[in-house]
């Protein structure tokens, strides 16, 4: 008789992919598990099938020779593929185990890892920062202090005092955690012994109490690039929170916000602002003095006719980039001012060109000329 068919065996198609093989195998493992079958031996042996069927399609290897030749791949191997198998030719699987997997995996972690180390990462922390818009132009060293944890100056890190020897916790094997059988159920608790730990320290450290850090007010001299702009997160490796017994350190982000300006307001790196003139100047044109970023003032040039909410650009007068050369452009929008009050002279004056500029129109005319420009 020829042995079944794995695919088969497991209720899956041969396209099937890993997360599907392993979902089918933890529901039939499950349904056939003798310590919930005791008094059926067809459920015992159908289960041997099913781990069998899942130790060759679980594995890549043997999954493309299994769907190659068949069967006749492992005809040379003992039957199995040089898997360890139990009596009667599949694998034996606790049942804490299976169901460990299957609610490690529903939850995300995997909870059969045996812990080889009490090391953990310390957790990234985030720093918000403000500066000027002349410090982004030109770039900034700031210091900041926080309050974080650090590592043991006096352990250096290992928690443990002077020598102490570290064992493995004989509550919970080194895991970590332990686990509770509560009918169909198993649940698992942190390892009230070594605390998670998996391993015990005979004589902590009397500054850290066995953690390998304590809290400390933490100083850092932080570089801000020219050029960064609004928003920008900053990322200093290992500068966070020190890890439990020599892990790893987390990283620190700073998140950099830009204080808003009295006069430019910034565009990636184009700057804009807004360039009150008089409808003189607006009328004749002629140059007018602007400050810039940097400091100090350049010559802006007004062509003759300039209207209202026109845009004036001064290249290379914008805001530094990030690892480059170049600048963005400064961005003028005009703004013409009407005087509110004047004195007799320039209202004289004013009426003498009022009345030039209409000469020889009439005021119908006029007026019907200026409304279709207006909407045009």
């Amino acid at each position: 008789m020829s042995p079944e068919d794995y695919y088969a065996v497991l209720g899956v198609s041969k396209s099937a992919n890993q997360q599907e093989i392993k979902k089918a195998y933890h529901k039939l493992a499950m349904q056939y598990h003798p310590d919930r079958n005791s008094d059926n031996s067809e459920a015992e042996k159908k289960f041997k099938k099913i781990n069998e069927a899942y130790d060759v399609l679980k594995d890549e290897q043997k999954k493309a020779a299994y769907d190659k030749f068949g069967h006749n791949a492992f005809q040379n191997s003992g039957g199995g593929g040089g898997f360890n198998r139990g009596a009667g030719g599949g694998e034996f699987h606790d049942i804490n185990d299976i169901f460990g997997d299957f609610f490690s995996d529903f939850m995300g972690g995997k909870s059969r890892a045996t812990k080889s180390s009490s090391k953990i990462k310390g957790a990234d922390l985030k720093y918000n920062i403000t500066i000027t818009l002349e410090e982004a132009y030109k770039g900034v060293d700031k210091n900041i202090n926080f309050t974080t944890e650090v590592k043991c100056n006096s352990c250096n890190g290992s928690g443990s005092e002077g020598d102490s020897s570290v064992t493995t916790c004989d509550m919970c094997h080194g895991r970590g955690v332990n686990r509770m059988q509560q009918g169909f159920f198993t649940l698992e608790q942190t390892c009230g012994k070594c605390q998670g730990m998996g391993q015990i320290i005979k004589t902590p450290c009397k500054k850290c109490f066995g953690n390998g850090r304590h809290s400390q007010v933490k100083n850092l001299l932080v570089n801000i690039p020219a050029g960064i702009e609004d928003g920008t997160k900053i990322r200093l490796v290992g500068e966070g929170e020190a890890g439990i017994r020599g892990g790893n350190s987390g990283d620190l982000y700073i998140f950099v916000t830009i204080r808003a300006h009295d006069i430019y307001k910034a565009d990636l790196a184009n700057l804009h602002c807004r360039l009150p003139i008089s409808f003189t100047k607006a009328a004749l044109g002629g140059e007018i003095e602007v400050p810039i970023i940097e400091g100090g003032k350049v010559s802006l040039k007004i062509p003759a006719g300039t209207q209202n909410g026109d845009q004036l650009k001064l290249r290379g007068k914008g805001m530094s980039k990030v690892r480059a050369t170049t600048r963005g452009d400064m961005i003028a929008h005009v703004y013409i001012e009407v005087p509110k009050s004047l004195t007799k002279k320039q209202r004289e004056l004013l009426e003498l060109l009022d009345k030039e500029l209409d000469d020889g129109k009439s005021d119908d005319v006029s007026f019907f000329n200026k409304m279709k420009n207006l909407w045009s």
